[in-house]
C-alpha cells in the first residue's frame, strides 16, 4: 500500500497529497483493512478448528488472490477499500491457518521449531517480491495489457499478488489434512477453551 497508494488516489479519485480528501482516504486504506483483518485472524483459529487447517489454509489463500487480482481492476476508491479488506482478511486468516497447520504436521518439537522459524522468516520476503513488482511494473507498464484504455503501474502491482497463489493451486491435492486435527475431530474431543482461561491463576504471569 505505500507504493501504492498515492497513485491509486490520483488515479481513481484525482486526490492530491496534502488536501484533506487525500489524508482522509489514506487512513482509510491504512487502518480500515488492517483492523477487519485482525478481527477476521481471531475468528480463523475458530474457523480451522471447525472445518480443518487444510481447507482454511487453501480458501484463505484463494479469497487473497482473488481480492489482489480484483483490486487492480478497482473502478473507485470505496471498491479499492473493499478489495483491500477481503486481502487482509485472506492474509490474516491464512497465516493463522497456516500455523496451526504446520504446527501439527511436525510432531518433533525441534523440527516443528524449525519450519515454524523459516515460516516466520519467509513471511517478510513478501515486502521484497512486491518491490520488486513495482519496480517491473513501472518499468515495463507499457509493455502489459492495457485495464480501462490505461498502463497504470499501481494496478499492475496490485495484479502480482496472484503469483504466490500458483503452486498452491498446483499442490493442493497433495497437501495432508493435520493428523492431530483429523484424530481430535474424529474422537470429538476438539474443543476451544474460553478466551477468559488463559487468565487463569497459573497462567496470569504469562498472559
Amino acid at each position: 500500500l505505500p507504493l501504492i497508494v498515492g497513485p491509486a488516489l490520483a488515479d481513481l479519485g484525482g486526490l492530491k497529497p496534502g488536501t484533506p480528501e487525500y489524508a482522509n482516504w489514506v487512513s482509510l486504506l491504512f487502518y480500515i483493512p488492517a483492523i477487519a483483518g485482525g478481527l477476521f485472524g481471531l475468528i480463523g483459529g475458530y474457523l480451522t478448528d471447525l472445518f480443518g487447517r487444510r481447507r482454511i489454509l487453501v480458501f484463505s489463500i484463494l479469497l487473497y488472490t482473488l481480492s489482489a487480482f480484483a483490486s487492480g481492476y478497482a473502478t473507485s476508491l470505496p471498491l479499492l477499500l473493499i478489495f483491500r479488506v477481503t486481502t487482509f482478511i485472506g492474509v490474516c486468516v491464512e497465516f493463522v491457518a497456516a500455523v496451526a497447520w504446520l504446527a501439527e504436521l511436525f510432531p518433533d518439537p525441534k523440527q516443528r521449531e524449525t519450519v515454524l522459524g523459516y515460516t516466520q522468516a519467509f513471511s517478510s520476503i513478501g515486502g521484497v517480491m512486491v518491490s520488486a513488482a513495482y519496480y517491473l511494473s513501472v518499468t515495463y507498464a507499457d509493455s502489459f495489457w492495457a485495464i480501462y484504455g490505461a498502463h497504470h503501474p499501481w494496478r499492475y502491482t496490485l495484479i502480482s499478488g496472484v503469483i504466490p497463489a500458483i503452486p498452491l493451486i498446483l499442490i493442493r491435492p497433495f497437501l495432508p489434512e493435520s493428523p492431530e486435527w483429523a484424530r481430535k475431530k474424529s474422537e470429538g474431543t476438539l474443543k476451544r477453551p474460553s478466551i477468559a482461561a488463559i487468565f487463569a491463576p497459573k497462567y496470569s504471569r504469562t498472559t
